[in-house]
């Protein structure tokens, strides 16, 4: 399998990548735990059917130290009882946040109640980005059918600078 378009081999689209990159590197580089970074991409990127950032984002918490039944369970996130109060909140709000348009309110203010329990400011402007970035990625990813398997811990590193 091979992807429709190279998104690398393209001048726009990789200037647009990275630029796409160092957006994320606000996120990275903020106090929102590493693990979250990773559960919160890895279950917008199952919901929206992207191959490649499940990928991605599976080897990445792996190469993190996440043990494998976090991982595992993060799709059926709300019967485990691996995850913590605020780990769920994050998880419920990047479910709300994908799915957008499966309800007229958007976020749930029960959601947003506990996402502001268990995280400052920061940490939520942290993850209201992710969220979004985590999307478009889906998004872009899932046109151009990029293939799932050849993904790296840390291949895209060099990306951002």
């Amino acid at each position: 399998m091979s992807a429709r378009f190279n998104l690398m081999d393209n001048e726009i689209a990789a200037k647009f990548g990275q630029r796409f990159a160092n957006a994320s590197l606000v996120i990275t580089q903020s106090t929102l735990p590493k693990a979250t970074q990773e559960l919160v991409s890895l279950r917008a990127s199952q919901i929206n059917g992207c191959g490649f950032c499940v990928d991605m984002h599976t080897k990445e918490a792996a190469a993190a130290g996440e043990p494998p039944v976090r991982v595992n369970m993060v799709a059926a996130w709300r019967e485990a009882t691996v995850f913590t109060d605020a780990e769920r909140a994050a998880l419920a709000l990047a479910e709300e946040a994908t799915r957008l348009a499966d309800t007229h309110q958007g976020v749930s203010d029960e959601t947003w109640a506990q996402v502001r329990k268990h995280y400052d400011d920061d940490q939520i402007a942290a993850l209201v980005g992710l969220i979004a970035l985590i999307n478009a990625a889906n998004r872009m990813n899932v046109i151009v059918r990029n293939p799932a398997g050849s993904y790296e811990p840390g291949m895209f590193a060099a990306l951002t600078g």
